[in-house]
């Protein structure tokens, strides 16, 4: 294991997670066999007062699963230095590919926490606590996929030594490659820049129209476009957006733009995409909630909130996809 402030930030910060989702889930258990909000009763009381303290925690301690993504990629992309080889992230998780997985364990957790976050608020807000018993139960869920993300992150971070030689995105993200990365490598520039533009085209006018029509069909597309949108956009980053920021029309690594020689544009890249697909996902995905939970409708000006943010984030996101293509010399015609 290599000593790193960024190892060990993550790896107890997670140690902390879990422990503290660990006791909430003891208290999920409960809420779900006893709770009763029509109750009067010492033990209700009692069970009501810290339901809302523990879910006031439980929103801090997902919120640093959120924050965990990136304070991971940095990590790993400092990282690089101490490997044979590498010269970005993808060095240091090719390094241990165990990597990967916990990536993508990360991705997962960012949405699904913030989406818990989202509920939360609503529901702290709501009379009655009608989502109580709804956000406890996801909570038995999140605990499971955050004891496997100590899992993988303590295997990946014990697993590297500096003696390991790696490989890098020069080899990973190619053409001549094999495997999804270099699928995505080749993906067309032209095509993928109109279905690209198009489709963060299409979800903010869909988000402005749910905005003027107020009709929760439009909300709920919104969650599944996010989705979309979200994918499409990574694929697009390897693509074709990078290669603005690279000036090197071969170069497809999504990580390289991470670093200081790019201004760390990456940061802000990839943060306006995660938040705006996860505003987009809590948007539809409360949607979902009000049919189920009918004294949710008060919740229309949450949504209404959620759908400007997504909305604002996107269109950051577009502008600074777009910023190199247009006031770039370098051009990607003929490639």
């Amino acid at each position: 294991m290599i000593l790193h402030p960024g190892i060990i930030a993550l790896l107890v910060g997670s140690l902390i997670v879990l422990a503290l989702l660990l006791y909430g889930s003891v208290l999920a258990v409960v809420i779900l066999r006893r709770w009763d909000i029509k109750s009067s009763s010492e033990f209700q009381l009692g069970l009501e007062r810290k339901t809302y303290l523990v879910s006031t925690i439980m929103s801090f301690v997902l919120g640093f699963e959120v924050l965990a993504i990136f304070l991971f990629i940095y990590t790993v992309d400092d990282l690089h230095r101490q490997f044979v080889g590498a010269m970005c992230a993808t060095g240091s998780l090719n390094a241990n590919p165990v990597g990967w997985y916990v990536l993508y364990v990360k991705m997962l957790l960012f949405f699904i926490s913030s989406l818990w976050i989202g509920i939360n608020y609503v529901d702290q807000r709501t009379e009655g606590f009608p989502l109580v018993r709804f956000k406890y139960g996801m909570l038995l869920l999140v605990a499971p996929l955050v004891l496997v993300d100590v899992y993988l992150q303590s295997r990946y971070f014990l697993g590297l030594t500096p003696d390991i030689i790696t490989s890098c995105c020069g080899a990973l993200f190619s053409k001549e490659g094999g495997g999804l990365s270099s699928s995505l490598s080749s993906l067309p520039v032209r095509p993928m820049r109109y279905i690209f533009f198009t489709v963060l085209g299409l979800y903010v006018l869909a988000g402005l129209i749910s905005l003027k029509r107020q009709k929760g069909i439009f909300r709920g597309l919104m969650g599944i476009f996010s989705v979309i949108v979200f994918l499409i956009s990574l694929a697009s980053i390897i693509s074709f957006v990078s290669l603005y920021f690279y000036e090197i029309p071969t170069h497809h690594c999504p990580f390289d733009i991470l670093q200081g020689y790019y201004n760390y544009i990456g940061y802000p890249l990839y943060g306006a995409l995660f938040s705006g697909t996860a505003f987009g996902l809590l948007t539809g995905f409360t949607e979902i909630l009000k049919k189920l939970f009918p004294s949710l409708e008060k919740i229309n000006r949450y949504q209404r909130k959620w759908t400007i943010l997504s909305i604002l984030f996107m269109v950051i996101f577009t502008l600074i996809s777009l910023y190199p293509m247009l006031f770039s010399s370098f051009t990607l015609e003929g490639y």
